[in-house]
């Protein structure tokens, strides 16, 4: 079982909580954030009813953590009309609100050595296994998320749909989603191979 800093740990979680709250408080739209946090609630309960047996490193809580704030963030004000993305959109004088295609490129980017830790320190897989199936899990996690967005907008909470998906009037949206979440776990895997060549010639 990974060591873990439990200060380190309480305060990782009273940040998230903090930007949660502030996430509701705030929140222009509290159908689409109740929707919107179904998965953060589900991600919550998964850690918690894990950690007696299973535990991530500081460093993955860290990255899941920034990851659940960015996401719950993005569900103050809808994906679409997040503020920061329009700072970014001004910035770069982009056509969209790009706060979308960050969070998912953090999904990718930031939940790739959390994947591999569990595979590696909790399921004990092969070294060069645990290296590759969180690139395949991020992938197949991404292709899920679109067909959730799309029974949800579709069939399940029809009037908030537009809201939900956030496509911004872009047909390709769920495609591109798609690909920056493996551009940021691909970008993720090969910082970490290099991170571990490095430590392994040191030695």
């Amino acid at each position: 079982m990974l060591t873990v800093n439990r200060y380190k740990l309480f305060l990782f979680g009273i940040v998230f909580a903090t930007v949660w709250a502030n996430s509701l408080i705030g929140t222009t739209n509290v159908k689409n954030w109740l929707i919107e946090n179904t998965l953060t609630v589900i991600a919550l309960l998964f850690l918690i009813l894990t950690y007696k047996k299973h535990r991530f490193s500081n460093f993955s809580y860290l990255l899941i953590c920034v990851f659940l704030c960015l996401h719950v963030y993005g569900s103050k004000y809808t994906y679409a009309d997040n503020t920061f993305g329009f700072w970014i959109q001004d910035a770069l004088h982009s056509s969209r609100n790009q706060y979308d295609r960050i969070v998912h490129f953090s999904f990718g980017f930031l939940l790739y050595f959390p994947l591999q830790e569990c595979f590696s320190e909790w399921i004990k897989i092969p070294k060069y296994l645990a290296l590759k199936l969180p690139i395949l899990i991020i992938l197949s996690a991404s292709a899920l998320y679109e067909m959730i967005e799309w029974l949800v907008a579709d069939v399940f909470f029809v009037e908030e749909g537009i809201s939900y998906l956030g496509t911004q009037g872009d047909v390709w949206d769920s495609q591109k989603d798609m690909a920056v979440a493996f551009l940021g776990v691909m970008i993720a895997a090969l910082f970490y191979n290099l991170y571990s060549v490095l430590k392994k010639n040191r030695k």
